[in-house]
């Protein structure tokens, strides 16, 4: 059996990601000797929403029968990889016993679907959307209407349904960090000019400086859970060093991202 002083993680990335955005959060694993294991799905482009949900729940039992642990794991995802994991923990692990999960915790997560993606269908504003985003944020040749999980992550999507009508559990504790750019800082995410897209509830889309360049803090938002908000700062100097490590693309590897992710998976 693994004796294991700290909770294992289990790692998770988002839409068009790789295992390589967690390189910077290792290091910091291994010297805090926190067990870890790295989900990928980057192998699966195709595949659904749920698809890929039932692969981390596979993973995750696969882990537990290879290092013999029965212990509470904690998940930590990026992106859309937050939308994968509530969907095994919350839609498909219904049955007793559950998984036991003691805490989610979500980088800059679309937790109530993507005005991005829904931008991206937009006869007006999709096209010159996805060619500013073309080699940053989406593969050149994107074609929205053939991508999976861009459909699931929609806000009318039956996948984001279904998980508005499951709702959080109660015996997960979850966290949502995200990042803002309340000084509007052009090079946080140079693409919209330092803000984000988000769609308000007269349906309308809007750019906001509450969000991360992709993810608007409304779209990470879940019922009596508090945003951990995190900003690039002014260190007296007017200038801000690397504001374009506060977008989303660059979340895992930010060191203050990284910083508040080793006190929530170092708490006891």
């Amino acid at each position: 059996m693994m004796a294991v002083d700290s909770v294992p993680v289990v790692l998770v990335h988002g839409w068009n990601s790789h295992n390589g955005v967690w390189n910077r959060l290792i290091p910091r694993l291994r010297a805090a000797h926190i067990p870890y294991s790295r989900f990928s799905h980057a192998g699966m482009a195709g595949k659904t929403l749920p698809d890929i949900a039932g692969a981390l729940k596979d993973h995750i039992q696969y882990y537990r029968i290879e290092t013999d642990y029965n212990g509470p794991v904690d998940i930590l995802s990026h992106s859309l990889g937050t939308c994968i994991s509530r969907y095994f923990l919350e839609v498909m692990d219904i049955s007793e016993p559950r998984e036991h999960v003691r805490q989610l915790i979500g980088l800059g997560p679309p937790n109530n679907g993507s005005a991005l993606a829904e931008l991206f269908h937009d006869p007006e504003q999709g096209a010159t959307i996805i060619n500013r985003l073309t080699g940053i944020f989406v593969p050149k040749g994107f074609d929205p209407e053939k991508d999976t999980i861009v459909q699931d992550v929609r806000p009318e999507s039956r996948v984001m349904a279904e998980l508005r009508s499951a709702g959080i559990r109660q015996d997960i504790l979850y966290r949502v960090i995200v990042t803002a750019n309340p000084d509007g800082i052009p090079g946080f995410f140079p693409m919209f000019a330092g803000k984000t897209w988000e769609r308000g509830d007269d349906g309308r889309f809007r750019l906001t400086l509450n969000g991360d360049g992709v993810i608007p803090h409304c779209e990470s938002r879940l019922p009596g859970i508090s945003l951990d908000i995190i900003a690039p700062r002014n260190e007296k100097s007017g200038q801000y060093p690397q504001p374009d490590l506060y977008c989303h693309i660059n979340l895992p590897k930010n060191p203050a991202v990284i910083d508040r992710i080793m006190h929530y998976l170092s708490a006891t």
